[in-house]
Formats: structure tokens, sequence, C-alpha cells
């Protein structure tokens, strides 16, 4: 579905990407790991047309992303969920949700996945007329979750969905990331936290200083030596 080629990416004279490729199949979660500063986050904001190449493509569904802008992207199907909690803290969980239908035309197929949403995260109906900045760090990671399925992804992509979250929060959160993989959504994930992350992916990427330094099976990167002294521990 997505595949990037000799992607390079600049914040002026500093250049945070130096020609990475990758690729995400249908159906697939892919995970991106790499330390602080690696160039994760600035790989996602370019898919999203937040950051624009300096070099290189994007294509998804075989059509090329450049000149986009981050409204269109997101009318293709591409999703980012961004590091952080980025809800509307004073409006309440059910118009933070509704938000992830804006400019929707097919509003009877975005009732559907608006309902869908909440079958993942039930606990989100219960706190329908609630303040979002009101709501726990884990449930403020759900709503964002919840209303990027509201977009009706083909890609959904993931920064840090356990930042800051506790061991029991982070443990709810990549099992539903599980259940949205066996849904057949594919993902894009980027998390620190390597061995969660490679124990729900079927591959995944390495970056280090703006260059893939390692791929392949989440099954093989587990056991690459590099991968396992570097971020296993």
């Amino acid at each position: 579905m997505l595949r990037i080629d000799g992607l390079a990416a600049s914040y002026g004279r500093i250049e945070a990407l130096h020609g990475i490729s990758l690729a995400v199949g249908a159906g697939q979660l892919v995970c991106l790991l790499g330390a602080n500063g690696a160039g994760k986050t600035t790989t996602l904001n370019c898919i999203s047309g937040v950051v624009r190449p300096t070099r290189g493509t994007i294509t998804f569904e075989g059509d090329d992303l450049a000149g986009l802008s981050p409204d269109r992207i997101v009318a293709r199907g591409i999703v980012q969920v961004p590091e952080g909690r980025a809800v509307f803290r004073s409006m309440s969980v059910r118009d933070n949700l509704e938000l992830g239908a804006w400019g929707r035309k097919d509003r009877a197929v975005a009732a559907r996945d608006f309902d869908r949403a909440l079958e993942f995260f039930p606990v989100l109906r219960e706190r329908f007329r609630q303040a979002a900045g009101t709501l726990s760090g884990g449930e403020q990671q759900m709503l964002m979750l919840a209303r990027a399925l509201v977009s009706g992804p083909k890609l959904l992509m993931l920064d840090e969905p356990s930042l800051g979250l506790s061991p029991v929060a982070v443990q709810n959160m990549f099992r539903i990331v599980r259940q949205l993989h066996r849904a057949g959504i594919p993902i894009l994930l980027v998390e620190q936290n390597a061995r969660v992350a490679l124990d729900v992916s079927d591959a995944g990427y390495v970056l280090q200083m703006g260059e893939i330094v390692a791929e392949g099976p989440a099954a093989t990167l587990r056991d690459n030596d590099f991968v396992r002294e570097a971020y296993l521990g």
C-alpha cells in the first residue's frame, strides 16, 4: 500500500533523513524503531504532508503523494495519530470523536465507523459527555485512536502510542493495536518500546541518525545482534 524510496528531509541546513526506503503492505503492521532524534516522527510527518521531503518518493496505492496537502492526504485514507495526547481538552469526548469525520462525504459510512470505533473503545461511550481533558492518560490515548478510526483510515500511523502510560495502560493499548491489526487495518507504528513493538508487528525497520540500519520480519529483528544489544537489552 505504502512505499517510500530514497526519502530525505531537512530542517534548515540539518538533514534529518538521508534517503530511507520502506514499505507497508496491505494488512501489515510494520514498526519503525529508533532512539529519540533518529527521524521516526519526521518520516511520519513526510508521509502526512506536514514536512516536505527534499528528495525521494512516497507512493500510496500506486499514486505519488508529492505536493499533496495534509488534508488531501487524510482524504486519501492516511491518518496519523501524533505523539502526545492531542485531544481538544475543553470539548466533550463525543465532540472530539465527531471531529474525526470532518470533511467526510460518506455520512452513512462515517456513522458506521463511529460505532465501530466505540466497539474498540467502549469506555469512551461511558465518557461521552465528559470533557476530554479530564480523562486519564490512557483514555486520552484511546480517544485519539478512536478519533482516527472515525476518519476511515486505509493506513493508520501511530506515533509513540505508549508514551507516558502506566505499564497496565501500555498492555491495554497494545492489546487494542493487535485488535486493529486483526481487523485488517494496515498500521505503521513508531515506538521506542522495541520489545513490545516487535511482538505485535509483522516486520520492522530500525532508524539511526536518519538512516535505516536494520530491517526485516519482526522475528528476524528480534534475533538481530545489533537490535538486541541496542534496543532489547
